[in-house]
């Protein structure tokens, strides 16, 4: 979990689902830092991708990727816990 200590409501995206992409819900993600997290991982380990990542929802989506278990593997690594949304 993050370490920022700005746990605030502050604005955010609402995630939809597409089709094309898959969504994880991220039950700690608590605020913007950590969804910049988050998307930067994914982003990073995975070029190509596009993340959108909604603290308020607790939803993050990934489109342009349909490997799971690296998602999965990247989101963990930046301090998270992903499950299936």
């Amino acid at each position: 979990m993050c370490g920022c200590s700005t746990h605030q409501t502050q604005a955010t995206q609402t995630v939809e689902r597409h089709r094309d992409a898959l969504t994880l819900r991220v039950e700690d993600m608590t605020c913007g830092h950590c969804a910049g997290t988050i998307k930067k991982a994914i982003e990073t380990g995975l070029p190509g991708t596009r993340v959108e990542a909604d603290p308020a929802s607790k939803l993050v989506s990934v489109r342009g990727s349909t490997d799971l278990t690296s998602i999965k593997a990247l989101v963990t690594e930046a301090g998270y816990t992903p499950t299936a949304a």
